[in-house]
């Protein structure tokens, strides 16, 4: 088996391997020529702002400008604004010319004292500034009018010799060609990143635009003021930013504006980081140099889109291989098909964490991108971890080559079958159900057993008597008590019924108040007790109402999953969730372990777990025995889920140390496993509620802020998207495959699932932080809801729902500067988040109607 596990990961690394490769397989593109015409230079070191004052030195502007000295032929400036002055004079030590710029803003006073400075530094420097630049992108701000900036231009020509203009995107000059009458050349940007153009299109696009602005300016001279391509940063259109990419563009720019002659300046010298605040992410990294002054791509050399490929996909094997070591413990039973799906997930998983870690680093730390990369760390995790768990539930479920623990029958006399007291705890139910309940059990095919009824708490004797009277009538085998008080809700019944039984019973089975079970339940279940080692025998839930109403037919759906598939698997590994119906437990055993728990209100599973920690074993056989009544309203259906995940996480909390630590437990490896993953996806719905919520404050700020606040990265939708898919797909194939439902039955299960999402999330967050929620009963028979009382019960949901809708709305609708993938899929995962809350008020509507009489709803 050793062998078969090492060949499947070899084979998946080889394939993964070749996927790195043909992803990153060199590119061959023009050589960078040894000097350019300019760069776009913006001389600001780590923890330089201007927008605070914080400038470099003289020194450090000399450094940079000594290594670009025999690089280029100019550079082109923003301001002569504070230190910015002594540049011309600095680059001329270094035979470098200077396109001078003055900054222009809404600040009238400040634009006197720029254009003033302007035109002193370029009379000073006239032996290298070549050409001045009045104004950046100031029309495209609408910081200025074109009549205001023409102003500027005028009296800036005729205070200088040199040629004077100013920088504008290329459909400003086409959109103002007025702007043409006071300047001596076209200052024009060429950044079709910003515009959206797939990289093969880049070079043409800028070729294209530039011929246009030589035809609707035929007398004056083009000069490409900016022209470059970011090497991080979110997709727009069909722009994508990377290193590579970046390296593409210019180096295949280059090579044309060489031939066409162009006057360029590229964008820009040296990565910014602090244009993050005012251009977004990507505002950072338009340099051809890093912060570091160190070149981010080859000039000469063939271009890999990420070159250290290799060691990445080292690691992601690695990482793989350990994985699949991991989820090949105690796999023995798994096929080959089986482990192969795990290592394809593995390596799936691996891969994405890996580039996903290695793209977060390849960005400059901020406290901003610090806190995201903290979230988007801790939620890659949580992804993964539950991936994974679904993932090996989907293999178990699918691709066993045989049962390791079958449920086998056994057959003994009648006199060797051990006596079975049987406990039905009830509170407040409608007598002539507890009669039917009593009637089926009086209906047993077994030969020694008894049946004790505790009502406790139940205020109205016409409720509980009716029932004590039936109890005498059936008979010295059944017993009936009334409590009240009785403290510890179902566990404290239990335990009294505990101290009741007869001494002679070895078994304890209970059911709830509402289940009809079949004759042959204890017979052919009772004999497993034979074994001494066997401390649990359970069955299934299991409801006779389901046809009852539409409502009801799709919460028996989404029931079955559990326990047609879950609790398939966990048995495999002697790790079930007990459940408080259709269960025995040997009475010695639960003496031994002190009873019900009173403090738990999930007392099935904690009592399960504390016999699994003695080191004993259990039954499951995925049969019906018995059949019980279902919810009648959404209400009671949420209410059922929510004390289910509730105390979930108060076993937890209690059994943390032996679940978390191998030492001083009876419990297997296996059993840890399905405790802890079987509860992972609860605990991930509650993260994802607060990433809900976390979402629809984003989306706000999106809409209040549009300049400031963008959608976020892709990565961080696309991890929550992956995952809902891939549990999607993963509940469609089992319920197919293993349940049997039809595709109706199946997509009524998913609406039921995903509509009692909220509750779980809530339930969860709510059990880390309180400890003494009541016990919340079930109630059966109750009557429908009307419409709007329904809507009541799913109120939470449809505001949340509602929520996500206008944000998705927003997001789509808000003026932007250009769209992204990003906000696309922003958009779509808003959608997506609003399904399960949108499932909840579909589902409390449904709830609301109910059938005529004598009428069946089937899926």
């Amino acid at each position: 088996m050793l062998r078969v596990n090492i060949l499947i990961c070899i084979v998946v690394a080889l394939i993964c391997t070749g996927l790195w490769a043909i992803m990153n397989r060199p590119g061959q593109e023009p050589v960078w020529p040894s000097r350019i015409q300019g760069f776009s230079f913006s001389p600001l070191r780590e923890g330089d702002n201007p927008s605070k004052g914080q400038l470099p030195s003289e020194e450090e502007i000399e450094a940079d400008l000594a290594l670009l000295a025999n690089k280029t032929n100019a550079i082109r400036t923003y301001t002569v604004n504070g230190v910015y002055e002594s540049i011309p004079r600095l680059a001329y030590k270094h035979n470098i010319n200077v396109a001078l710029g003055a900054w222009l803003d809404k600040d009238l006073e400040k634009n006197e004292k720029e254009i003033a400075q302007l035109i002193k530094i370029a009379r000073e420097n006239y032996r290298n500034v070549v050409r001045v630049v009045v104004g950046n992108e100031t029309v495209l701000r609408g910081d200025l009018t074109v009549k205001q900036l023409n102003s500027y231009l005028d009296r800036v020509q005729a205070a200088l010799d040199i040629p004077v203009g100013t920088a504008e995107p290329w459909h400003i000059w086409i959109k103002e060609p007025s702007l043409g009458e006071h300047v001596d050349y076209i200052g024009a940007h060429m950044l079709p990143y910003w515009e959206g153009i797939e990289l093969q299109r880049a070079v043409g696009h800028v070729t294209n635009r530039t011929s246009l602005l030589m035809e609707k300016f035929p007398n004056k001279p083009v000069a490409i003021m900016e022209v470059g391509w970011p090497s991080n940063g979110r997709t727009i259109g069909r722009a994508q930013a990377s290193p590579s990419n970046e390296a593409t563009f210019l180096r295949r720019f280059l090579k044309r504006a060489e031939k066409e002659k162009y006057v360029y300046y590229v964008m820009e010298a040296f990565d910014q980081p602090w244009k993050q605040a005012s251009e977004g992410a990507v505002g950072a990294y338009w340099g051809v140099y890093d912060l570091n002054r160190h070149p981010k791509f080859p000039f000469d050399a063939a271009i890999i889109s990420i070159p250290e490929w290799k060691l990445l996909a080292g690691i992601s094997v690695l990482i793989a291989f350990m994985t699949s070591a991991l989820l090949f413990i105690d796999s023995r039973s798994l096929s080959s098909r089986g482990r192969g799906f795990l290592t394809v997930i593995a390596f799936s998983a691996a891969s994405m964490a890996v580039l996903i870690i290695y793209n977060y680093f390849h960005q400059y730390l901020t406290v901003s991108t610090t806190l995201i990369g903290v979230m988007l760390v801790t939620g890659m995790t949580g992804v993964v971890l539950v991936l994974l768990t679904e993932a090996h539930e989907w293999a178990e479920a699918t691709w066993i080559a045989y049962p390791r623990r079958p449920f086998i029958p056994i057959i003994v006399p009648d006199q060797e079958l051990p006596m079975v007291s049987i406990h039905v705890p009830t509170y407040n139910e409608p007598p002539d159900m507890m009669k039917e309940t009593l009637q089926a059990l009086s209906r047993l095919d077994y030969p020694n057993f008894e049946v004790i009824v505790i009502d406790n708490n139940t205020k109205d004797p016409n409720v509980w008597q009716p029932v004590a009277e039936f109890c005498k009538q059936l008979g010295p085998r059944f017993r009936f008590f009334h409590e009240d008080p009785l403290p510890g809700f179902k566990a404290g019944a239990l335990n009294f019924t505990l101290a009741k039984t007869a001494p002679e019973a070895e078994v304890v089975a209970v059911i709830d108040s509402d289940y009809a079970v079949e004759p042959q339940w204890l017979r052919e279940l009772a004999s497993q007790f034979t074994d001494t080692l066997v401390a649990i025998v359970q069955a299934p839930q299991d409801y006779r109402d389901s046809k009852e109403s539409l409502f009801k037919s799709m919460c028996y759906s989404e029931y079955k999953g559990f326990f047609l598939i879950g609790m398939v698997t966990r048995n495999e590994r002697n790790a079930i969730i007990q459940h408080g119906t259709m269960t025995m437990v040997r009475r010695s055993v639960l003496e031994d372990v002190n009873g019900w728990a009173e403090w738990c209100i999930t007392e099935d599973a904690e009592l399960g777990l504390r016999i699994f920690e003695k080191g004993h074993k259990a039954v499951y056989i995925a049969e019906s025995y018995g059949k019980g009544l279902m919810p009648d309203t959404f209400n009671d259906f949420k209410k059922q889920r929510f004390r289910w995940a509730y105390g979930a996480v108060q076993i937890l909390r209690r059994h943390a140390q032996v679940l978390f630590r191998h030492s001083g437990s009876g419990l297997t490896r296996g059993q840890r496993y399905h405790f802890i993953a079987g509860w992972l996806p609860w605990i991930a719905d509650s993260a994802n509620l607060l990433f809900t919520l976390s979402a629809l404050v984003w989306s706000v700020a999106m809409a209040l802020f549009p300049d400031k606040i963008e959608s976020p990265l892709l990565i961080l939708t696309a991890l929550p998207l992956t995952l809902f898919i891939f549990k999607l797909a993963k509940m469609l194939y089992l319920y197919r495959q293993r349940v049997k439902a039809s595709i109706l039955q199946t997509v009524a299960s998913a609406l039921a699932g995903l509509a009692l999402s909220h509750t779980i999330s809530k339930a969860i967050l709510l059990g880390f932080v309180t400890s003494g929620i009541p016990f919340a009963r079930t109630p059966k028979n109750a009557a429908s809801h009307a419409l709007l009382r329904a809507l009541q019960s799913a109120r939470e949901e449809a505001l949340i729902m509602l929520a996500l809708w206008l944000s998705a709305y927003s997001v789509m609708v808000i003026p932007r500067m250009y769209n992204t993938p990003d906000t696309l899929v922003w958009f779509t995962f808003l959608l997506v988040q609003s399904i399960p809350y949108m499932s909840a008020v579909f589902m409390a509507i449904i709830s609301s109607f109910s059938t005529r009489k004598n009428e069946e709803i089937t899926l």
